[in-house]
């Protein structure tokens, strides 16, 4: 029987891993199966693929998808600082990590904030489901102040938007998708894995054990009643280079730093990925109106990635020899003097 390939001569199936232990219908099943048919799209080297995550129901996930890429699972809300590492040693592994909403916005929160400063070349996905799965379905940091718990009772603390923290600290990729949402996510997926620098994508994700019911913001039903689409994004792989013209009207495009493309096709109103002050307030005007917005909130090809920043060696520093990695005694003589006033 004939198999479809791709251009790495791999079959869909080789892009999996193993058999998932989430709860059936567990919105972050929908979200690995993402994974894979982007790793299947574009052809990606599943040994030059590394996966990354922390602690919690999400951060199982990296066990269901390219099951033969490198992986950590690290300490809770840690994850930042690992995959920063690893990045700084070896930049040809195409770095993912996943982590969850109390992975990101509650332990894990100071790590998120200085990841985004550093800016390292990273896919950041959370999976945002509001609760806390894996302890018995306690609310989370991102739980919405009008969504009861199963048993009814309220959150007491306002939430946090991770999607408005990372615009305010200025990342430079911001996305937020609905697990059930392939024809969305699948192509922010591709153009967040393209994007040279941190592409942070908040993907909301029903926990059918816990935060499924009728009343939560977080469930199947409210995300299809309240989700608002700005623009339908596509993608051109990277493999292909697009000469590309900014323009008003029906469509924009934007050029990320390897040569991918974004299409932004307009529906309903004009809207601008790359005005900052733009996104932020449509966040607030959606989470003021109980709508959530999806899509490609914000992207800034100007800003410059942790490689860049520090200006590292063209080579991966994992490639190294002993003797390129530490400094002579006048080269480190003068780095000291450097920190002298």
């Amino acid at each position: 029987m004939n198999v479809a390939t791709n251009r790495a001569g791999l079959t869909k199936k080789e892009y999996g891993g193993s058999k998932s232990t989430m709860c059936k219908g567990c919105g972050h099943d929908r979200i690995s199966e993402a994974i894979v048919q982007v790793g299947f799209d574009l052809g990606l080297q599943p040994h030059k693929v590394l996966k990354m995550s922390g602690i919690g129901c999400s951060s199982k996930t990296p066990a269901y998808f390219i099951g033969t890429a490198y992986g950590l699972n690290s300490t809770h809300g840690r994850m930042p600082s690992f995959a920063t590492g690893a990045h700084i040693a070896n930049r040809e592994l195409l770095a993912l990590g996943v982590s969850g909403d109390g992975d990101t916005a509650s332990i894990g929160v100071g790590q998120f904030v200085h990841m985004v400063r550093r800016n390292p070349k990273l896919l950041y996905i959370i999976e945002n489901n509001g609760v806390y799965g894996l302890t018995k379905g306690q609310f989370s940091a991102t739980a919405d102040l009008d969504s009861p718990s199963k048993r009814g009772k309220f959150p007491s603390d306002e939430p946090i938007d991770l999607c408005g923290l990372a615009l305010e600290l200025g990342c430079g990729f911001v996305a937020r998708s609905f697990s059930g949402d392939k024809k969305q996510l699948v192509p922010l997926l591709k153009a967040a894995l393209s994007y040279d620098g941190l592409a942070m994508i908040d993907v909301i994700s029903p926990c059918v054990t816990f935060n499924n019911h009728d009343r939560s913001t977080k469930s199947y039903t409210y995300h299809k009643e309240h989700e608002v689409h700005y623009h339908d994004p596509s993608f051109v792989p990277e493999f292909e280079h697009i000469d590309v013209d900014y323009g008003e009207g029906e469509t924009q495009e934007v050029t990320l730093h390897d040569g991918g493309k974004l299409i932004l096709k307009k529906l309903d109103r004009d809207y601008d990925p790359t005005d900052a002050d733009g996104a932020m307030h449509s966040i607030y005007e959606t989470r003021k109106n109980g709508t959530v917005l999806t899509g490609l909130i914000h992207i800034n090809t100007e800003r410059s990635s942790l490689v860049k920043a520090q200006n590292l060696a063209t080579q991966p520093l994992a490639q190294l020899s002993d003797a390129a990695l530490r400094p002579s005694a006048d080269a480190l003589a003068k780095i000291n003097a450097g920190f002298r006033v």
